[in-house]
């Protein structure tokens, strides 16, 4: 009899366990949408302002912290708020551009990064000749996926100078499905094509 109600009491609180964790999955997701589209909004915001064609480029400087721009993809229909850094906090209101890499039109490495689970749920869907599109205050740019590899999470050759070559790198955990701190990292390698 007791070991009937120890088994009972122990049933009930996996699944009171369950709940909650659920709960707290569901409460992420929700607050990572949420800082998502506010920092797209934004975003779209500071493009609004986009210079006008035919007059000469003038790339910003940013802080960490601050909304640089847009990536599009189209084959997922994703639209996706860019902000400077890489740090959780960055990453949790959208894409992190990589502190130290080029940016548009500076011939050099971009690298941008996202959590597999919010902003980039759907890239495991993309193959090598698929789009990114890349909309800052001075243009819009459109790179095409080259290559794909999977590294080590700790692996940090990947950043590197592509100069004078402008290569796009984007980079989320792997796999794709995992729970918890994911042991990779998938990378995607995208040349410029306008």
């Amino acid at each position: 009899m007791r070991f009937k109600k120890l088994i009972h009491f122990f049933s009930i609180a996996l699944i009171i366990a369950g709940v909650l964790l659920s709960g707290y999955a569901i409460y992420q997701i929700w607050e990572a949408k949420k800082y998502t589209d506010e920092t797209l909004a934004e975003a779209e915001d500071i493009l609004a302002g986009t210079n006008p064609e035919g007059t000469e480029i003038s790339i910003p400087s940013f802080d960490k912290g601050d909304t640089i721009g847009v990536l599009e993809v189209p084959k997922i229909d994703e639209k996706l708020p860019i902000v400077e850094g890489t740090n959780d906090e960055e990453l949790r209101k959208g894409v992190g551009h990589y502190i130290g890499t080029a940016l548009p039109t500076q011939g050099d490495q971009i690298v941008l990064s996202g959590h597999r689970d919010t902003v980039f749920k759907k890239f495991d869907e993309l193959e090598i000749g698929d789009h990114f599109i890349v909309k800052v205050q001075y243009g819009e740019f459109t790179y095409e996926i080259v290559d794909t590899k999977i590294v080590d999470a700790d692996d940090r050759t990947v950043i590197k100078s592509t100069a004078p070559e402008e290569i796009l790198t984007v980079t989320t955990c792997y796999p794709f499905g995992y729970l918890g701190d994911a042991p990779e990292r998938f990378i995607y390698t995208a040349k410029r094509v306008n």
